[in-house]
């Protein structure tokens, strides 16, 4: 089975993230990129399916900036077959995405695609979902635990009231969650052996998506800062405050 999975290149995890003086969106320039950990759970399971001997092939995928192959070169050296990049300078919004991603399942032919539950820039939660739509396949949200079988996949979700077990027909669309697994980090050999790996380039143009943006940003805020916080005496008091300063109860 071929297995392929998406991947997002983001502002590293432990960055403040800083908007832009114009307000017109986050600061990228001279800020430490990296992969987004959701992504990194996605390719290290598929690494270890391919180890119990379920896959045969790991394709990552990412769309976005040429400054998107050093993404794909870890999937790589994380133990990816190859890469595939979809190279466009413009924003791309989780629709046009995912009608990318279903263009690159129409070539390769993939029995799962394996991805983040959201990236942490757009927090979105879409891509995933709306993949499974366009393609008509199964979906399986937020897993924490994956198991494959012959023509079916077991997953286990986490949702508010606590964990839900699915069986999947395959082929199947797969959002993970954190706890599904602890990336490993790619070792030096790997990463040498990454540079190698195959890597094509292509374009919205040559999988024949219209990736026009379909939201405009009028502006871009960081939240208020918070005001200090205050002791109370009693209880008394603090139900006081929260009745008839932060009206939060009656």
């Amino acid at each position: 089975m071929k297995v392929l999975v998406p991947i997002k290149r983001v502002i590293d995890a432990n960055i403040k993230v800083r908007v832009k003086a114009d307000h017109s969106g986050v600061e990228l320039n001279n800020v430490k990129m990296a992969m987004n950990p959701f992504c990194e759970i996605a390719v290290e399971e598929a690494i270890r399916l391919r180890e119990a001997g379920v896959a045969e092939e790991i394709i990552v995928a990412s769309a976005g900036g040429t400054q998107s192959q050093e993404t794909l070169r870890t999937g790589l050296a994380m133990g990816a077959d190859r890469a595939i990049l979809i190279e466009s300078d413009s924003a791309l919004e989780p629709l046009a995405v995912a009608k990318l991603l279903k263009a690159v399942v129409e070539r390769e032919s993939p029995g799962l695609v394996l991805l983040g539950k959201q990236a942490i820039d757009g927090d979105n939660n879409q891509t995933g979902q709306m993949l499974a739509g366009l393609l008509g396949w199964s979906i399986g949200t937020f897993v924490s635990r994956l198991q494959v079988d012959d023509d079916s996949v077991g997953v286990t979700r986490e949702v508010d009231g606590g964990l839900e077990n699915l069986e999947l027909n395959m082929p199947a669309v797969i959002t993970v969650d954190l706890r599904l697994n602890e990336p490993r980090y790619a070792s030096l050999p790997n990463i040498m052996k990454a540079k190698k790996k195959p890597l094509e380039t292509l374009t919205p143009v040559d999988l024949g998506v219209d990736v026009s943006p379909r939201v405009e940003v009028l502006q871009v805020v960081e939240p208020p800062a918070r005001d200090a916080g205050v002791k109370v005496a009693s209880a008394a008091e603090l139900v006081d405050k929260l009745r008839n300063e932060a009206k939060v109860i009656s």
